[in-house]
């Protein structure tokens, strides 16, 4: 019997995983580590680096811990779920053999192109290769996405509409070391026109569960205007996409990267995260993900009609069924509040006020955010909160998501004021969009 999990991370994703976790079964003891400000109300936080494989893989075996849930990409790749299996614990989440279809793009597109999985023409190179990824910038006429290899805290992306743009792209990433180690080789890939969608499953290495779609806002400012962001606020199920559709995508792209991964000897157990764009010329994967998306985490899970800890049991032990996880039929929507200056430097340190005015059904999921002595709030990140109203349709939650989200304020605190608000197109039938 299950009795006691362990949740890696410290944003919102691992806040909403811990709450959906504490709700399914009042049984089990949550810990989180190292957890933040709203992670300490309702699990145990431990503090120690959410990448330092070896001491999570101890904390596990030192507590007893029946079941690792790893939260962040960065912590796939450091190597967590590995150490924690080797120490005989079981794991919701890949290896960092399996979490390279994230951790490298190159890697992630090769393995797109093997399968027959739809994706961008595409290009990768370093420093080295600059002619021949500026003629592939040429070829495409200058429309294209310039991306960091690596991991790069969903901020690795640069969409260029002119050559000057990409060649800028090119040497902040190659020469200017913009996003560190991560940048030190590149993906130019064309750009797609069309709207995007999320699309992610949970596997046990050889089965897919769909979950509800969702819909992401990348951009820091209204318009999908701004620099690219970690998320400012997701929809699901977005209104255009039905379930219909994820099903289609499980089948054509879910399920053949897992067998695809599969065959190369690093199956993948966890969350696989498609992101998908809808292009006239039919659906193509932008990327793939090796986690539950933030924020999509927040709007997908407290939609889900079915205990969210027993379908993570279900995988890590390889014994998951194939099909759509049970959803409620309603609409959620989660608009997140950042802090000043945020996505580039920010400020922290500042008290969040009006949480307790939020109404009982509401739920508010901290991310960048620290307790205080007296159980007051007090902001550490860029992305703080990010509240989340459930409705019978997307217009209900969009309302009662704004009505809450201004109850609550801290110094610099902003936010995207069109979440669910744009990009609904008129298409009838997603699923005439074929992979």
């Amino acid at each position: 019997m299950l009795k006691r999990v362990l949740i890696v991370g410290s944003g919102g994703r691992e806040h909403a995983l811990a709450w959906a976790c504490a709700r399914d079964r009042d049984d089990v003891e949550v810990i989180v580590a190292p957890g933040n400000g709203g992670t300490a109300r309702i699990a145990e936080n431990v503090v120690l680096s959410a990448t330092d494989a070896a001491s999570v893989a101890r904390l596990a075996r030192a507590r007893d811990v029946d079941l690792v849930i790893i939260g962040p990409d960065a912590a796939a790749a450091a190597g967590v779920g590995d150490a924690c299996l080797a120490a005989g614990v079981t794991v919701f989440g890949p290896t960092a053999a399996a979490a390279r279809i994230e951790s490298s793009k190159s890697y992630a597109k090769a393995l797109m192109d093997e399968s027959g999985i739809a994706t961008a023409r595409w290009v990768t190179g370093g420093s080295e290769d600059r002619v021949a990824l500026e003629r592939f910038i040429a070829d495409v006429g200058g429309a294209c996405v310039v991306k960091a290899d690596g991991l790069a805290l969903g901020k690795g992306a640069v969409v260029c509409a002119s050559a000057e743009e990409a060649h800028t792209a090119l040497d902040a990433c190659l020469l200017g070391a913009r996003y560190g180690d991560a940048g030190d080789r590149v993906v130019v890939e064309e750009r797609l026109q069309g709207l995007e969608v999320s699309v992610l499953g949970l596997s046990d290495g050889r089965s897919v569960r769909v979950l509800p779609p969702a819909r992401d806002h990348k951009r820091a400012f209204d318009g999908d205007r701004g620099p690219n962001t970690g998320g400012m606020g997701a929809v699901a199920p977005p209104p255009d996409i039905d379930h219909g559709f994820a099903e289609h995508v499980a089948r054509t792209v879910l399920q053949p990267c897992i067998d695809a991964l599969r065959a190369r000897g690093t199956a993948f157990v966890g969350c696989l995260y498609a992101g998908l764009m809808l292009t006239p010329e039919g659906t193509r994967v932008l990327e793939f993900n090796a986690r539950f998306g933030d924020p999509e985490a927040q709007v997908m899970l407290p939609l889900l009609a079915e205990p969210a800890l027993d379908l993570f049991t279900m995988a890590a032990r390889g014994e998951l069924e194939a099909g759509r996880v049970a959803v409620q039929e309603r609409s959620a929507v989660g608009v997140v509040a950042a802090a000043a200056g945020y996505p580039g430097d920010v400020r922290t340190g500042d008290e969040i006020v009006g949480l307790e005015r939020l109404d009982p059904d509401v739920l508010c999921f901290h991310a960048g955010t620290r307790s205080g002595a007296g159980g007051e709030f007090y902001t550490a990140g860029g992305r703080v909160l990010c509240v989340v109203a459930l409705g019978q349709g997307l217009d209900d939650a969009r309302r009662c998501a704004y009505d809450n989200i201004g109850r609550v304020s801290f110094t610099g605190m902003h936010f995207r004021s069109d979440i669910g608000a744009t990009g609904a197109p008129s298409r009838s039938d997603p699923l005439g969009v074929t992979a």
